[in-house]
């Protein structure tokens, strides 16, 4: 696979126009961070509002990313990411456009929701890659993709500082933001006429219905409805935040808390929909169709801690180096992304672990153990640090996170294949989570050395708890190392007109 991996052809052209889609929805998804202390200077902004916008840029990838979960298993891939790019382009503009924090919020909300771009690639590139190589290829498309986070970071405040055309002190960011937007759009309608779904010859399975998780265990279903609870509970924390600041009165908390809570009824309805037949005992799983749904919650638990955690350091790493060591914006940018940067060997090289080391479950347990520790120690970092050493530690723990999100996503499309889309999107899910309650957990923290030892060390307790569950909960997905995906040979056979969409695997 490596060696032709480069050739552009067959699945491979689809690999790289694909983790391309990604690496632009994440310029736009991340084209704050690099510029958050000119948007402060320009606005006159407090650091608890910054904070605030920092938590709203990942606020609704949460529900998003189910959204986008189900929209993806209906209607595939290709049109799912071509439509988002381009819906990309309005947020960006209007947050561009912004006069006050109030529209700064609404628009970074809007915005957020490109981040569910992720769930989408994670099918696409399950349908054209075996399991024998799904991590490297999974981990390819993330770790790629993700580097579009250092991209922002390494060429924005260039850019912005270029097109300020000597007007000011303060950075042009706003074009600069808006210029991301307009270049995803434009990419958006290049893909869709560039990729298809599957390769020739295969079909596209669809669960009966994508709007809710299809479970296969009454206890499942249970379980299900808990692990749900934090996906409205984290947008209810948002909630409050936003009342902290001012932008949401008292009255109006409590309106938008009782929103979510339909939100949530409205969820857990359609989940019970999708299993009705189940829950009545109508419908009985044969052995050989079930899977196991606490596999798919120890997933989202390492998504939390890895993906929540790498979303959260990158919003705060540039302003940290800046204050830290005495930086000015543009070169705590780039050092800054160096913590992203490594998303180009260790998220692939997590995938490839996975791949070759003959164990998953491992695979996971020690990149959650060493991700913890990486981020106990990077708490340690002061002003009075050696600024290479920062540095060098600052990559040295990034590859443990991104390894085990490489890690996380080796499993995933291998957990139930025809709902591959929403799996992916409740354990994506699981990552923004992680994020609004550690950026939260950040903005409630002190400024300076004191908080951002303590954040760190958040993190870390986190990661060591969750590489326990792994160590003793996870267990090895059937088919792991197979040459071909378990329901593939019977899928060819299928005739999609006298045989319903929902014929068992």
């Amino acid at each position: 696979m490596l060696t032709e991996l480069w050739s552009f052809r067959g699945r491979y052209r689809i690999l790289h126009l694909t983790w391309f889609a990604f690496f632009l929805s994440f310029v736009v998804w991340f084209n704050l961070a690099p510029l958050a202390t000119s948007l402060k200077a320009d606005f006159g902004l407090e650091t608890s509002q910054i904070r605030t916008i920092a938590i709203c840029n990942v606020a609704l990838t949460v529900p998003a990313r189910i959204i986008i979960g189900m929209l993806l298993d209906k209607y595939g891939p290709r049109i799912t990411y071509s439509l988002l790019l381009m819906y990309a382009a309005i947020p960006c503009i209007g947050f561009a456009l912004a006069q006050n924090f109030s529209q700064l919020v609404i628009s970074r909300l809007a915005l957020s929701i490109v981040g569910a771009g992720f769930v989408i690639g994670i099918r696409m590139v399950a349908e054209w890659f075996p399991p024998k190589e799904i991590g490297l290829a999974e981990g390819i498309y993330g770790g790629w993709g993700n580097f579009g986070s250092a991209a922002s970071a390494f060429t924005l405040p260039t850019v912005a500082a270029v097109l300020t055309f000597s007007g000011g002190e303060i950075l042009n960011w706003r074009l600069s933001i808006a210029l991301t937007g307009i270049i995803a759009a434009l990419y958006g309608a290049f893909y869709f006429f560039n990729v298809q779904d599957t390769p020739p010859g295969k079909v596209y399975k669809k669960p009966k219905r994508a709007t809710g998780l299809e479970v296969t265990t009454q206890k499942d279903f249970l379980f299900l409805i808990l692990m749900n609870l934090p996906l409205t509970g984290v947008l209810c924390l948002l909630a409050w935040r936003l009342s902290k600041v001012g932008f949401l009165s008292q009255g109006q908390l409590y309106i938008v808390w009782l929103l979510l809570l339909g939100l949530y009824a409205f969820q857990t309805y359609n989940c019970w929909a999708a299993n009705k037949e189940l829950m009545a005992g109508d419908k009985r799983y044969p052995p050989a169709d079930r899977y196991q749904f606490s596999q798919v919650a120890i997933l989202e638990l390492t998504y939390f801690v890895n993906f929540g955690s790498e979303l959260a350091v990158v919003s705060m790493l540039p302003a940290f180096f800046e204050n830290t060591f005495g930086l000015d914006k543009a070169v705590a940018g780039m050092i800054a992304a160096s913590y992203a940067f490594m998303n180009l060997a260790s998220r692939p090289g997590g995938g490839l672990i996975s791949d070759k080391l003959g164990s998953r479950k491992l695979t996971m347990t020690v990149l959650t153990a060493g991700m913890g520790i990486g981020y106990l120690t990077f708490g340690r970092v002061t002003g009075g640090w050696w600024l290479p050493a920062a540095v060098l530690l600052t990559m040295m723990c990034s590859f443990f996170v991104q390894a085990a999100e490489g890690s996380t996503f080796a499993i995933v499309p291998l957990i139930k294949r025809r709902v591959t889309g929403q799996i992916a999107g409740n354990v994506g899910a699981y990552g923004n989570v992680g994020a609004v309650v550690y950026l939260t957990t950040f903005s409630l923290l002190p400024e300076g050395a004191v908080g951002n030892r303590i954040f760190f060390e958040v993190l870390g307790v986190m990661s060591i708890i969750v590489a326990f569950l792994c160590a003793f909960f996870l267990k090895e997905p059937e088919g792991s190392f197979a040459e071909h995906h378990k329901d593939e040979e019977d899928e060819e056979k299928v005739n999609l007109e006298s045989v319903p969409m929902f014929a068992e695997d």
